[in-house]
């Protein structure tokens, strides 16, 4: 009896493993992901500014609005009245040397040449987009897992 028993407790525990298993797996595959939007009054140009100029892929348009991707970060932006420009969009990369070559590319729109910023360890410069939106290009100097990916 004492035998059937602690089978009957293992069965029990092991469903009670499985389903759990389940549910915390079916949550992580439903996946949660993030968008930032800005209000503009220049979509057109900012299309042109941030698929030709900063190389992001159109990722989807809808009626007013654009969204964009680079890696692994969704922005975009909906035609409005008035526009935000508080914010900041951060562009990184994995070689400091392309964080120069962007200097090189929107030195007219450049706060500053790219400098180490020791308490972040970033090499980075920020500059302004079309509608005078903060944006900034950066280099981690330490050690970073480039394995991030949507739902990890």
């Amino acid at each position: 009896m004492k035998r059937q028993t602690i089978l009957i407790f293992v069965w029990i525990l092991v469903m009670i493993f499985m389903i759990g298993s389940e549910i915390l797996q079916s949550k992580q595959e439903a996946g949660m992901y993030g968008i930032v939007f800005f209000k503009t009054q220049v979509l057109a140009e900012l299309r042109d500014f941030y698929t030709k100029q900063i190389g992001c892929e159109l990722w989807l348009e809808q009626a007013d609005c654009l969204v964009f991707r680079s890696g692994n970060m969704l922005f975009g932006f909906c035609q409005r009245d008035k526009s935000d420009s508080e914010g900041l969009l951060t562009f990184f990369y994995d070689r400091k040397e392309r964080v120069d070559r962007a200097y090189e590319q929107f030195k007219a729109s450049a706060l500053s040449p790219p400098r180490m910023n020791e308490k972040y360890r970033i090499y980075h410069f920020f500059a302004r987009d079309p509608e005078e939106r903060m944006i900034e290009f950066q280099y981690f100097t330490d050690e970073i897992d480039w394995t991030f990916k949507p739902g990890s």
